[in-house]
């Protein structure tokens, strides 16, 4: 800030709650890219629904919502929304209650991934975790006629990433050869750890559950539970790759639970 005296030293760019000394953690510490995001999603929400009118509103829901039967109709007889659209739906929200759903989620779970990977390969993660949860949900609901909105199948990929190493115990001595502190698992190995195991099955139970008509904390809404599964799979099978990062193994670094026999913090 402009005010502050010569010599005083400014907190970390991270640190939200200005009260805490430098080795005391913020109360608030979540990552400028997550806080963008949420802005983002939050803006486009509040544009739709208190800033357009309502014909404009429904266009720009049709131009960027997903929607299977773009894909029967001849594309020289469309606009290019076809092309665009298996994003651009993850930034629209039909509801409060979905956006504010979403966005719960997409702090709890994208701040590990986005902390780990950063900026420029967070927003690719995105892009393609989006596309694989719309291609799953075309597949499943191909040549009908509905529209598809919302961020639960890219927050669904930074769920399935996040199991692949947020469910372990910190390891200092791999954060000397890596500047990360927990270990990135195989896929067999993150599947070993019990935590893992609970939070995928409860998972998909709760997703099939939902395929077969359970509504979600009593909404009557569709739910694309076929784009969230599609976006868990990207994420928790292709996360090394999409990444490019070396599984813990291959650096020759055995994670601090495997060590020592211990269970990962849930």
């Amino acid at each position: 800030m402009e005010d502050e005296k010569a010599g005083e030293r400014e907190a970390p760019l991270g640190h939200l709650d200005q009260g805490h000394g430098p080795d005391e953690p913020p109360v608030f510490n979540i990552p400028k890219g997550i806080v963008y995001s949420l802005i983002l999603l939050a803006g486009i929400y509040t544009m739709q629904n208190m800033v357009l009118g309502h014909d404009l509103s429904d266009w720009l829901t049709f131009e960027l919502a997903f929607s299977p039967i773009r894909y029967l109709v001849p594309f020289s007889q469309q606009s290019l929304a076809w092309l665009w659209t298996p994003v651009t739906y993850s930034l629209l929200h039909g509801s409060l209650e979905h956006l504010a759903f979403n966005s719960l989620w997409l702090a709890a779970f994208g701040t590990p991934v986005y902390r780990r990977i950063g900026p420029i390969q967070f927003i690719a993660l995105w892009i393609v975790s989006a596309a694989a949860g719309a291609g799953l949900h075309a597949y499943v609901n191909w040549g009908e006629p509905t529209l598809m909105v919302g961020a639960s199948g890219v927050v669904s990929a930074f769920m399935g990433g996040a199991c692949r190493f947020a469910f372990v115990d910190k390891d200092r001595r791999f954060l000397r050869h890596t500047h990360h502190e927990f270990a990135l698992l195989g896929i067999g190995e993150a599947l070993s750890q019990r935590n893992v195991r609970v939070f995928v099955l409860v998972w998909f139970a709760i997703n099939i559950a939902i395929a077969f008509g359970m509504p979600l904390f009593g909404s009557q809404a569709a739910i694309a539970w076929d784009a969230h599964i599609g976006g868990f799979l990207l994420g928790f099978l292709g996360f090394s790759s999409l990444i490019g990062e070396r599984l813990a193994t291959e650096r020759g670094q055995r994670p601090a639970c495997f060590r020592s026999g211990l269970q990962a913090p849930f």
